[in-house]
């Protein structure tokens, strides 16, 4: 039995190792992954401020449109006062040249404020622009650099996975099995240490008698909390200096 449980602790430091390499690759594709959103997000909201741009222009052109009748108006109506016979027309055709002239100036300052939001959107435009293209440019390097680490990384795992291979194939079936499981539901760590009488998996205390059976290993010892398979691990010795 103790010869088993060894074959155990050794697939399990395999599969951390192998859990390892794979949380390596993980961060350094969420990595790249955070850079490109970081990248969509700023485009997106370059997408959103010249959409904004456009209907700010074209309510820039409906305004001026709209200054230009208003001025047209005010010019006809001075010219029609010289042929005006009575003092109402002349005093109808003074209030529409009022209310123009106002038209005229109301349009005037809605036009500079529309400029004034167009110019500041172009420059946070032409900014996000200008990141853009310098996070593109480091995260086209940082890929090729992942890219390189990533196939290094896959490298060492193929080797440790071929290791792993052959130890799984040296355990007998049942613990095999047990061990599997235990694997995919104990988030990848199916083999603990007993240290202080604690299950180093759940961190849980155990009974003093089973604490004995673990030591001795001569049967198999599942932890009765979290069921992950136990071994002895003996406390190592500090060394004082002289």
């Amino acid at each position: 039995m103790k010869e088993e449980i060894l074959k155990l602790i050794k697939l399990q430091a395999i599969d951390s190792e192998i859990a390892g390499f794979d949380l390596a690759i993980a961060k350094h594709r969420a990595a790249i992954a955070g850079r490109e959103q970081a990248i969509t997000e700023k485009q997106e909201s370059i997408a959103h401020f010249r959409t904004k741009i456009e209907l700010l222009n074209q309510k820039q052109l409906e305004t001026k449109a709209e200054h230009d009748e208003a001025g047209a108006r005010v010019k006809d109506r001075q010219n029609k006062m010289m042929q005006v016979q009575t003092s109402r027309e002349h005093q109808a055709l003074l209030k529409e040249i009022e209310e123009n002239k106002r038209l005229v100036k109301e349009t005037e300052d809605r036009i500079l404020q529309f400029i004034e939001q167009i110019e500041q959107l172009e420059q946070e435009v032409a900014t996000l622009e200008n990141l853009c293209a310098g996070e593109q440019q480091v995260l086209d390097e940082e890929r090729e650099h992942v890219d390189e680490e990533i196939k290094r990384i896959d490298a060492a795992k193929h080797s440790v996975a071929s290791q792993r291979e052959a130890e799984a194939s040296a355990l007998q079936g049942p613990y095999l099995k047990r061990y599997t499981m235990l694997l995919a539901k104990r988030d990848g760590l199916a083999v603990v240490a007993v240290n202080d009488s604690v299950c180093q998996g759940c961190y849980m205390a155990l009974p003093p008698q089973q604490v004995i059976e673990v030591r001795k290993a001569e049967k198999f010892n599942l932890c009765p909390t979290c069921q992950r398979i136990l071994y002895y691990k003996e406390a190592e010795e500090t060394v004082v200096e002289p």
